[in-house]
């Protein structure tokens, strides 16, 4: 009798022990959480917090718009991901519409060749905002899309300020 008390005493302050711990509800692993996982929030991210509400489930809102698709002659990298931001989305029916450095940036997806490329752009060419935003996109991309960036962060615009920024992504 008493060796059945000292286990069942054993096993529950383990079991209280461990569950003080950690949160039962946070669900968040450890690894690749793909478009079709369950996806981060930005608030796990520091400096992604300029961009949006903590609240936003930014890949979550990505992953339910259409990627845009296009097809170009381009091979240089750099082209092809100019390409690229010019097809990005604009509005709320093609991209997921976020604040950064007191304008609207807008976040999709476009496919250019088969190759899928996060791209963040303002409204249009002549609003430009400062190079950091997409230094910062490049570096949070997996959390912004999903997907790993593979390769570097391409900008439109000069060497200071850019209308649109664009990034490889690796979503396998």
């Amino acid at each position: 009798m008493l060796a059945v008390m000292k286990k069942i005493l054993l096993s529950t302050i383990t079991v209280l022990a461990l569950a003080g711990c950690e949160d039962l509800y946070n669900r968040q692993g450890v690894g690749f959480a793909g478009l079709s996982g369950e996806p981060r929030t930005s608030s796990d991210v520091p400096g992604t917090v300029a961009f949006v509400p903590e609240s936003r489930n930014i890949p979550a809102d990505l992953a339910e718009l259409t990627p845009v698709s296009v097809s170009t002659g381009e091979t240089e990298a750099q082209k092809v991901a100019r390409v690229a931001i010019d097809n990005g989305g604009r509005g709320d029916s093609n991209a997921v519409v976020l604040n950064g450095s007191g304008t609207n940036l807008f976040l999709s997806t476009v496919n250019v060749n088969g190759t899928p490329y996060g791209v963040l752009r303002t409204a249009n060419n002549s609003t430009r905002v400062d190079n950091e935003i997409g230094a910062a996109f490049g570096r949070n991309a997996e959390q912004f899309t999903g997907c790993l960036p593979a390769g570097d962060v391409f900008r439109k615009g000069s060497s200071s300020r850019s209308s649109g920024f664009a990034v490889a992504l690796n979503c396998s």
